[in-house]
């Protein structure tokens, strides 16, 4: 790559940040023609002249795809903040869901998705239906940096460490830059297959510790919040396996001895609730309050606060409104 030019922000080309945010959020020059009304050559070129005038590469071929640079990583959120500022200051019409031409991007677990995103699916084609939702997984506990990088809108999840360090933020006086909103509670049980040794007995302390266990952890770390219960009362359980997603938890359960803890709403979508025995779980476990997490650059955006106000709509709907939110 070669020099970068001297660099005068009155001379650079704002279309280019234009072209390069587009380009960062569909990893794709043909779908980022596609949502410019440009051709791909001239994406192409227009990608060209701002490596020149940055001297980094952006992004290269990875796949199908384009893999971005760590400077073009280290970029990114810092323009789209940019652009969505100036767009706002010029444009601050509301957001007309009938009208609007938007996607957003939501990062949840298998199990959340499809308890909210049947029903987002039927409001966007009655109410919005030039607005698309792109779900990607969440694979975090803590997704602000997903969020701060611009690759989500939205994060839904169970993330209780994050609220206490934004409420011990908020109480020191610091600057929270990211807003949460209750959605639901969720209930857990434990979930055997069947005919598992267990199914037919009461299920006591010693008998969840004593089995083996598969667990549902986004990072693969094999400790959870049930874990972390159980070592409140000096106990501990043996996780024999590890997977990503609820549903292929309860795929496995169905083949095998072992137990899995499954959000009681989502067991019935699994479509595997007759080859299930569902138990309470043998101790008090804290209730799982599932959030709605953001940026705050999207606080004021009004196309922002009707994608939020629909989530909690469609929360509301499957779960009743919430006691204490």
């Amino acid at each position: 790559m070669n020099a970068p030019r001297t660099l005068s922000f009155r001379s650079l080309d704002l279309n280019l940040l234009r072209v390069f945010d587009e380009v960062m959020a569909e990893r794709s020059l043909t779908r980022a023609a596609h949502n410019l009304s440009l051709t791909q050559p001239a994406v192409s070129n227009a990608l060209r002249r701002l490596r020149e005038t940055l001297g980094d590469e952006l992004v290269r071929r990875q796949g199908q795809g384009l893999a971005p640079t760590p400077r073009a990583l280290a970029l990114w959120p810092q323009v789209r903040e940019a652009l969505r500022q100036l767009e706002s200051a010029i444009v601050p019409s509301a957001f007309v869901p009938s009208e609007a031409n938007s996607t957003f991007v939501l990062a949840m677990a298998d199990a959340t998705a499809a308890e909210l995103m049947g029903s987002m699916a039927r409001r966007l084609q009655e109410a919005a239906p030039g607005v698309s939702l792109r779900v990607v997984p969440l694979t975090t506990r803590d997704p602000r940096q997903l969020l701060a990088d611009g690759l989500a809108d939205l994060a839904l999840g169970y993330f209780p460490a994050v609220l206490t360090d934004l409420t011990g933020r908020a109480q020191s006086g610091e600057a929270v830059t990211f807003g949460h909103q209750r959605l639901y509670t969720g209930e857990y049980v434990c979930v055997m297959r069947r005919g598992h040794p267990l199914a037919e007995q009461p299920m006591t302390l010693d008998a969840y510790c004593a089995a083996r266990h598969l667990l549902v952890s986004f990072s693969g770390r094999p400790y959870g919040f049930v874990d972390e219960a159980l070592a409140s009362v000096g106990r501990q359980r043996r996780i024999v396996l590890t997977v990503n997603q609820f549903y292929t938890a309860g795929r496995v359960v169905v083949n095998s001895d072992l137990l899995t803890v499954l959000p009681r709403h989502f067991v019935p979508t699994t479509g595997l609730l007759d080859q299930f025995v569902l138990r309470e779980l043998p101790l008090d476990v804290p209730p799982v309050h599932v959030e709605a997490l953001w940026h705050r650059r999207g606080q004021h955006d009004s196309a922002h606060a009707w994608l939020r106000e629909q989530l909690l709509d469609v929360a509301h709907d499957a779960f009743g409104p919430l006691a204490n939110p």
